[in-house]
Formats: C-alpha cells, structure tokens, sequence
C-alpha cells in the first residue's frame, strides 16, 4: 500500500494572494509603529508611575519626621541634591514639590492596579520593607499591561461607560498631563478635564489649551448642581442637540489681533485653515460636510457658510456666520437653510436638521420670541476671539438668569 501523504496546508496570510513589496512594506510599518507606541505609553507610565511613588515617600517621611518648623523644606533640598548628583536636573526641589502635590492629590492613583498597599509594608516591613517596598509597588503596577489598565471612557450614542474612573491610573495620559491638571485647583472641574482628556484622547497641548479657555466654566454655567457634578464624573454627554453647543464659543487659536475689523468671509477662512482646532472647539461628533454650499430656490442663490454632520446626533448642523449683533433677519435666514435640509437633503435615518448661528452679540429676548417656544432646532451662540475670564463668564450667567426671572 501507498503510504498517504496529508498535504501540509497554506499559511492564512498565502491564502489572501501575491501582495506587493508596497503591501508588504504597509504590513511591516504597521507593526513598528504600534510597538513604537506601546513602548512610548508603558516610559510615560513608568514615569507617572515613579513621580506619584517619589511624592507618596516625601510625604511619609514627611509625616514621620520632626515637627520643626522648615523641615519639609529642607528636606526637599537636601534630596533634590542627592538626586541631581546620580539623576540630573529633573529633581529639582519644585519638581520635587510637584510629585508632593501630585501624590496629594491623586490618593487613589494606582488602586486596583496593586496588590498592597507600601504603608503597611513600611510599618510593618522594618528596614528591609522600606528598601524594598517602592521598588516591589513599583514593578508590580508595571507588571500590569497595558491592556488590563482600562484606559478609556467607552462612550455609545454620547452615553459614557466608564470602565475607568478620574483620579486613577490612566496609559493615555502622560507625566505632561498629569501636571497640566494638577493647575486645576477645583477637584470636580480637573476630574472632568481628566475624563475629556482620555475620552478625547487629547494631547497635553489641546488639554492645556481647553483649561485655559474655561471649557468647565462654559459648560457648565447653563446647568444646575446636579448638572456639574455630572459633568465631574462622566464628562461631556451629547443626549440632546441643547448638549452640542457652547455659549461662548472660543476663536483664541485665530490668534487675531483685538484691534482687527473683522469680515465675515475671512472669518471663515481662518477657521478652516485652522480646521482641527475648530472641531476640538466644537466639541465630539462633528464632521465638515461642505462650506459656503449654494442652495437655489425659484432662481434665487444662497449661500450656507458650514454645513456639518453630527456623528452622535445623526442630523446636519448648519452654521450661519455673523461679525456684529444678532438680529431676526439672520434667525429667519437660519430657519430658510434648515427647513430646505430637511424637506431636500436629509435620508432614512437622518434626524431632524440643527442650525447654529454664532455672532459676536446677542438679544436672547429677540431670540425667544423670533423662534417661539419649544424651540429645539435653531441655537445662537457668541463667539469670543480671546478668551473670557471667570468673571465675564459669571457675569453673562447673572444676565441670563435675570433674563429666565422675566
């Protein structure tokens, strides 16, 4: 008998056909670029890591040593010393005050990502613990991959689950970010920064950015106690088409200078040159669709300034441009352009149609009664080419609610 011969079977990857050396190539960088990235996140983690583990021992010893006035102080320098000598310039006795507050103010950094707690281990270790204890802690909450540390808020139709909560360990937020929160004095308004800023996946730049625009502030001022402490612990929630837009809108990375007469084309212009800060200022969910689109009607031309998609709405948003104050001829026009987008442009699907106009002021009275109430579909909002101030913020929600009270 002939002895039977099973073939051996094809690889998978053969099974998709010959690819080219450029196929290959996208393959292969693929494959670098994201063993790049994983190793970039687990150094930044390291370091965060390391940062929060030097501040928890200052404080310790802090705690443990004299009671003499100036200690802590002296403290810091002598250590920044000692650490310059091996480190180099990045302990310095502020870095070191840095890690300090850093600690104190994230208690709860690696919980769930260690098995003990070092405190007890220092108490209770005697001299061999406390060698040991940081090192062990340390090696331990890296040991942990990244895949096991839940490093994202997962959102479904604006609705966040998080999985992860503000206040611990998270792989997409590096040392940068951390110190760029530890600004934020108020702990429900740098909890919420923190959520945006993984859910986002904002760099530490553009979370600099949003802090110094106040977006908390902004958004928060048009909600109750119940509200902002709701945006504290699940950040931004796109529910309604009242959630997508901000009142101020903040233009400052136009960098125009305030003694500019402004045009409402150029306006325009600067913010699509300027197209990925515009969409961050936007907020989540916005897509561009077209700008400057000409709708024709019996032979008349005109002439929407930005049309956009809402990714978590499911509706187009038209945005209608105006430099100077409001006035009902522009909610009449807004109007026009969103009555046509339903009746001729929106498909099975499609919600109803949002128009946004953003002026640089306001009469919320002609709003209201231009629009009537129940109003749902037409917003108006000011835009601001630098950005206001806490007061100027607290100032425009007095307003609006002497406004409500009439």
């Amino acid at each position: 008998m002939k002895a039977v011969i099973a073939k051996r079977p094809a690889p998978s990857r053969l099974l998709r056909g010959t690819s080219s050396p450029a196929q290959l190539y996208k393959r292969v960088q693929s494959i670098l670029e994201q063993a790049r990235d994983t190793a970039a996140r687990s150094v930044n983690t390291a370091q965060v890591v390391a940062n929060w583990l030097i501040g928890r021992e200052i404080v310790d010893e802090e705690q443990r040593g004299e009671r003499k006035a100036g200690y802590g102080e002296r403290l810091l320098v002598e250590l920044s010393v000692k650490l310059a000598k091996s480190y180099g310039n990045g302990y310095s006795a502020t870095n070191l005050r840095l890690f300090r507050q850093f600690y104190a103010n994230y208690p709860m950094l690696l919980a769930g990502s260690i098995h003990h707690a070092v405190s007890d281990e220092l108490t209770d270790g005697g001299d061999q613990a406390i060698h040991h204890a940081p090192r062990d802690e340390f090696r331990k909450s890296l040991q942990t991959k990244a895949g096991a540390i839940p490093h994202a808020v997962r959102r479904n139709s604006g609705n966040p689950r998080q999985t992860w909560k503000p206040g611990q360990l998270n792989t997409g937020l590096s040392w940068t970010h951390y110190r760029t929160l530890l600004r934020v004095e108020k702990p429900h308004a740098r909890s919420f920064y923190e959520i945006e800023a993984v859910g986002s996946a904002w760099s530490a730049r553009e979370l600099e950015r949003q802090i110094n625009s106040l977006l908390f502030e902004r958004l928060a001022r048009s909600k109750d106690k119940k509200g902002v402490m709701r945006l504290a612990k699940k950040g931004q929630e796109i529910l309604g088409p009242a959630d997508v837009f901000k009142d101020p809108v903040v233009f400052e990375f136009l960098g125009i200078p305030k003694t500019k007469r402004l045009q409402e084309t150029d306006l325009e212009s600067m913010l699509i040159t300027n197209l990925q800060d515009f969409l961050l200022e936007l907020g989540k969910g916005f897509a561009l669709v077209s700008r400057q689109e000409r709708i024709t009607l019996d032979g008349d031309h005109f002439y929407i300034d930005l049309v956009f998609y809402h990714t978590v709405l499911k509706c187009y948003i038209l945005i209608d441009l105006k430099v100077g104050k409001l006035t009902h001829q522009d909610l009449g026009q807004i109007q026009l352009y969103v009555n046509y987008y339903d009746e001729e442009r929106c498909t099975k699907g499609d919600n109803p149609t949002l128009g946004l106009i953003l002026c640089t002021d306001k009469n919320d009275a002609v709003v209201r009664y231009t629009l009537g109430k129940g109003n749902q579909k037409i917003f108006a909002s000011r835009y601001k080419l630098h950005v206001p101030s806490e007061a100027e913020l607290r100032k425009e929600l007095q307003r609006e609610l002497k406004m409500l009270r009439r």
